[in-house]
């Protein structure tokens, strides 16, 4: 499932850096500190959403909204990371004052073998867990081993979760990955990147790798393209990277509240 978490800023003009996924994802983890959910890892989340300009502090955020939007394959992971935020008055997230308002659940698409994705988080096709080398390695999204890499850690991650049988994942060998086109002529004739290098911090250590920003067709069975939807595609999806949102011209998509017992929202 997915939410968006709804903010009213306190404080316009207050900013968080451009790439602020590393900064969400230990906002996260310190609600979670203490929960029976704090090692749950399939989730995944997107940057903060508003009015923003840029400048040299990073993202200024001008709008009197800011949202962020969360997805899990757990229900219960949602519910207890959406009550700890509500039992606050206000939350800091970089130099943003934040007061938690209200919670929308977004109604999600009717998946099929052939789904339209665009990332609004960058997604990476190789984890810090290779050589430092490698995990800043470019790979052709054009090239076969792009969609290798992909299918190689969604088998992992639907596997963790015991969800699965392996007659199950077995079925799931149909998998492909295909960039638009037309969307990376564009960027290499205005001379613009798609595929940037990223860092996270893990303990006391600060990582990097590449990670890619791109609109893309997925060829999959519908139970990997729900399972993308809700925990991100690539590595460290529940550190904020490879969330995506379906493309869908017909009509627009559609939300609902969520209401939770004992969390007071403003709808």
């Amino acid at each position: 499932m997915r939410v968006r978490i709804v903010f009213a800023l306190k404080n316009k003009g207050g900013a968080v850096p451009f790439h602020h996924q590393m900064l969400l994802s230990s906002f996260i983890q310190t609600q979670l500190a203490g929960s029976e959910q704090k090692d749950y890892t399939f989730y995944n989340f997107s940057g903060l959403k508003g009015q923003t300009k840029v400048s040299r502090v990073g993202l200024q955020f001008y709008s009197s909204k800011v949202t962020l939007v969360v997805s899990s394959l757990s229900k219960a992971w949602i519910d207890t990371l959406i009550r700890t935020i509500f039992a606050q008055t206000q939350v800091e997230i970089g130099n943003l004052l934040l007061i938690p308002e209200r919670v929308e659940l977004e109604m999600p698409p009717s998946f099929e073998f052939q789904m339209k994705y665009v990332c609004i988080s960058p997604m990476a096709v190789i984890g810090i867990d290779n050589d430092h080398y490698t995990a800043k390695k470019f790979i052709s999204p054009e090239d076969d081993a792009f969609s290798d890499l992909l299918y190689e850690v969604l088998m992992k991650r639907m596997e963790q979760t015991g969800l699965y049988t392996t007659e199950q994942l077995a079925e799931f060998y149909k998998f492909q990955v295909l960039p638009d086109k037309q969307y990376l002529q564009k960027i290499k004739a205005d001379d613009k990147k798609f595929a940037r290098i990223y860092t996270i911090q893990q303990g006391k250590n600060k990582h990097e790798f590449r990670a890619y920003t791109l609109p893309f067709t997925l060829y999959a069975d519908a139970t990997v393209q729900k399972f993308l939807f809700e925990c991100g595609i690539g590595y460290h999806t529940e550190e904020g990277f490879g969330m995506i949102d379906y493309i869908q011209s017909e009509m627009p998509k559609n939300t609902i509240p969520y209401e939770l017992e004992g969390v007071i929202q403003k709808m």
